[in-house]
């Protein structure tokens, strides 16, 4: 898998996710087996590139290549700029969004709104393309903005023309949201014509769900957003089994115990110790669940203020699922975040 002059070390890439693939989940993805990890989308509005969101989300001290940043918006100009913004701070990778289904970004005619206007789409990739001119450029899109107007075949023209040099799909319309089940028809059929390497995303939770829709598509990789939550040996899992045909062994609760702790520092240090343990509440919660009473700790572990209550309430934790003799159970549930 190539985007640009990157050769990707596999096929399996982190979606973008808002709130979530921050710098130290993206880092951590990265070790864990994940080819590629976008960050989550940054903004086009240049009033915002002093707040310490957007500087946070530009941050990518020690992240290794290569380095993908999405960045959202509906103004071509504006979203060149953003383009240039991203690629002069470390961005090897500007990847454009027009996937997210969030009221907050459709209503301001961003994201997969996008796509119900193919003549601004086409303004739009050809200015961030012409804007940053020696950074491969990528698009995320939806299969159309409703089921009566799916229209992925149009864009992946416009794409190619305007040089874009991947693009991935979500197997639902911006209408659909994240209800009901991906459907992988269409990604097959932008694959069956398309010129540049065809990336599918959608409800791909397992290796062999990845292995299927790799198969079913042809597509040139497989994204992961949400099933990684909590799970990112996830992507070792799926590498080993594409490569093997056999299972890994699930992850042993210490383990889970050892990577959730070096996650929880990562994001102390990253966002400060206030903002670092409100964003840690709901990695512990995803990292938990399905061990041995994990409702109740959640319920008790949000409640927690500082540094040292967390983590003692994860060590306290995790002693005693070892002492009860729980491994993982994996458990999948409805989406708690929205992938961009």
């Amino acid at each position: 898998m190539r985007i640009g002059t990157f050769t990707l070390d596999n096929n399996l890439i982190v979606a973008p996710m808002a709130g979530v693939t921050d710098r130290p989940f993206r880092q951590l993805c990265k070790r864990m087996g994940a080819g590629m990890a976008v960050s989550e989308m940054v903004t086009s509005n240049s009033l915002l590139y002093g707040s310490a969101k957007t500087r946070r989300r530009a941050n990518h001290d020690g992240e290794a290549d290569p380095i993908s940043v999405q960045i959202a918006g509906s103004d071509p100009s504006m979203m060149a700029d953003a383009a240039r913004y991203n690629a002069e701070r470390g961005a090897q990778i500007i990847d454009i969004n027009m996937g997210c289904p969030a009221k907050k970004i459709c209503n301001v005619m961003a994201g997969s709104a996008l796509l119900q206007d193919e003549a601004l789409v086409a303004q739009i990739l050809a200015a961030v393309v012409a804007a940053v001119p020696d950074v491969p450029v990528t698009l995320k899109i939806r299969t159309g903005w409703d089921k009566q107007h799916k229209n992925a075949l149009t864009i992946l023209k416009i794409a190619e023309d305007s040089g874009i040099q991947a693009l991935a799909m979500h197997g639902r319309t911006r209408a659909c949201g994240y209800a009901g089940h991906a459907e992988y028809d269409t990604i097959a059929a932008v694959k069956a014509v398309a010129g540049i390497p065809i990336i599918a995303n959608g409800d791909i939770t397992t290796p062999e769900k990845a292995r299927f829709v790799l198969s079913y598509t042809g597509a040139d990789a497989v994204m992961i957003g949400r099933a990684a939550q909590g799970r990112p040996w996830l992507f070792r899992e799926i590498d080993h089994f594409l490569q093997t045909g056999r299972h890994l062994p699930p992850p042993a609760v210490s383990e889970i115990h050892r990577v959730l702790r070096e996650h929880l520092y990562d994001l102390y240090e990253f966002y400060g110790e206030q903002a670092g343990v409100r964003i840690a509440r709901k990695h512990i919660s995803w990292y938990t669940k399905g061990l041995h009473d994990s409702a109740g700790f959640r319920h008790a572990m949000n409640q927690l203020q500082t540094l040292d209550q967390q983590v003692s309430a994860v060590d306290d934790f995790f002693d005693q699922c070892r002492a009860h003799g729980k491994n993982l159970a994996y458990v999948t549930g409805d989406a708690l975040t929205e992938e961009t």
